[in-house]
């Protein structure tokens, strides 16, 4: 087992969400690793993503190195924009089991749709759509 691909993944995640087509024409840019401290009016920001929390887990073989990744993906909206949240989720959702992903280090093997759900912040002032995904990489150091 290694971890030493989740910054790589990470790394991934972030340079194909910020650049697939159809990701920056409903969140644009804005993809971070924790929710910005927005102001009183977060609703005002629009929709964005943050990287959530990760597991990893061995997926080695005898002869190659590799971890499964499950990994978590908010979508944020304002309050009165499910519509918007979930368009966000599946140009998300679409950009990661493309395949397209590229990393520093290692290479994909597969990428699994997990679950999601769907909330509010706990102001109340934000939808959010929480996605999991399982992403098996592999080492090729």
């Amino acid at each position: 087992m290694t971890y030493a691909l989740a910054w790589a993944l990470q790394q991934g995640l972030y340079q194909l969400l910020t650049t697939d087509a159809a990701c920056v024409s409903v969140i644009g840019g804005r993809v971070y690793d924790a929710a910005p401290p927005f102001g009183p009016d977060a609703e005002a920001e629009g929709v964005y993503l943050t990287l959530g929390e990760e597991e990893a887990r061995d997926w080695s073989t005898g002869s190659d190195t590799g971890a499964e990744h499950l990994v978590r993906l908010d979508v944020h909206a304002p309050r009165q924009s499910y519509g918007e949240a979930k368009a966000a989720a599946a140009a998300v959702s679409d950009a990661v089991l493309s395949g397209t992903m590229t990393l520093p280090r290692g290479r994909q093997i597969n990428a699994r749709f997990v679950d999601a759900k769907t909330g509010r912040d706990e102001a109340g002032r934000l939808r959010r759509i929480e996605m999991r995904f399982r992403i098996v990489l592999e080492d090729t150091l």
